[in-house]
């Protein structure tokens, strides 16, 4: 399955957006434009859908309310409305929700509008005749209900599989320091290796080479990738590295680099299921030389699977952004003002077509576009 188009009104920072999505989208804008908001709106779907998650009332409330979500420039029509579009082979779904908050700062946030298509067909159309006499049912989504989602829960069970990654460093390092931290979806990875132990075997091991010859080739010395436990039976990952005493030097996890514990990280991500990836900002401490080739090992993996799986990445990188094989239409421009941000795709804009026919990267036509007004009088702002 691949989200093939998106519509928000009022979410977030985003008013009023219509857009179609490719397989590979790289998002960019200055800071806070909302790119990590863009994101978000998968992962609301996400914890709404999951069978665990608690549904539409626990995913307003984890992001502080329904005023918090709302977009600041809302005015005739409050309400917050999500519009999905799926294509999977020869069907295509739509999903459609919009919430509201009756009036009263302690009411739960309601259903204001579901829909759920497959094809030209309606399954779902909310508030129905049973929503009228119980108006309680609407304070639940059906997509988060069993024996509501029937009909359409091969779409549910996209969603709630949607995978979203920031992996920090430091959580993986030293996650018995961080005790009552837990979110079920992981998302700094604070379980990975966890994670990584409960994968069958052959799957893990089959993984595990892969990224060790990549580990090969991006890491100077680097030999081989284990995946071992101690004696107390925790798991970890344990390198060797070629040195000048001819005897391999061995490193676990909390001696690796940041970089190479986020490249091992998101090469296992980007090779785990069909789902739709999430990645929120993948060139955090890698390396230049890396970063430049993210976009086209992004592809190359896309292609190894049986059905290509769809990756979402916020990004400031004006070197992956360089990365030849990126396309205007992959890209996708965020400028915030007043009235909200505006989502863009890059190959709309007429003075970047012409730059992108002359030979220029999307990283080199983008630069000048998101540098912040009068950035270059910050210095003197400390003078």
């Amino acid at each position: 399955m691949q989200i093939k188009r998106l519509q928000l009104k009022n979410w977030k920072n985003f008013r009023d957006i219509d857009i179609n999505l490719d397989n590979r989208v790289f998002i960019v804008g200055p800071n806070a434009a909302g790119k990590s908001n863009f994101l978000d709106v998968f992962r609301f779907i996400r914890e709404i859908a999951k069978e665990t998650g608690g549904g539409l009332q626990k995913a307003v409330k984890d992001r502080g309310g329904l005023t918090k979500i709302r977009c600041l420039a809302a005015r005739q029509n409050p309400d917050v409305e999500i519009d999905i579009e799926v294509d999977d082979e020869d069907t295509t779904w739509r999903y459609f929700l919009s919430i509201k908050q009756e009036k009263g700062g302690k009411n739960p946030v309601v259903v204001a509008k579901e829909q759920v298509w497959k094809n030209k067909t309606m399954l779902i159309d909310r508030p129905d005749k049973d929503d009228k006499n119980d108006d309680k049912r609407l304070t639940q989504t059906y997509i988060e209900q069993i024996n509501a989602n029937a009909q359409f829960r091969e779409l549910a069970i996209f969603f709630e599989k949607t995978l979203y990654l920031h992996l920090i460093p430091q959580l993986i390092r030293h996650s018995q320091e961080f005790i009552g931290y837990e979110r079920s979806d992981d998302p700094f990875g604070k379980n990975f290796l966890q994670h990584i132990a409960k994968t069958p075997s052959p799957t893990r091991d089959a993984r595990l080479r892969r990224i060790e010859q990549a580990l090969r080739i991006a890491v100077p010395q680097f030999k081989e990738l284990k995946y071992i436990k101690d004696d107390e039976g925790k798991p970890h990952l344990e390198t060797s590295y070629d040195n000048w005493r001819g005897k391999d030097a061995k490193q676990r996890e909390e001696q690796f680099s940041d970089g190479t514990l986020r490249l091992i990280a998101l090469l296992w991500s980007l090779q785990e299921g069909e789902a739709l990836l999430l990645l929120e900002e993948p060139e955090l401490s890698l390396n230049t030389a890396i970063v430049e080739q993210l976009p086209e090992l992004i592809f190359r993996i896309q292609a190894k699977l049986k059905r290509k799986r769809q990756v979402i990445m916020t990004t400031h990188s004006i070197d992956l952004l360089n990365a030849k094989s990126i396309g205007g239409n992959e890209v996708f421009l965020l400028s915030p003002d007043r009235e909200g941000t505006s989502v863009r795709n890059v190959s709309s804009l007429t003075e970047v077509q012409a730059m992108l026919a002359g030979g220029f990267s999307v990283g080199e036509i983008i630069k000048p576009i998101i540098k912040p007004k009068n950035l270059n009088q910050l210095v003197f702002e400390f003078e």
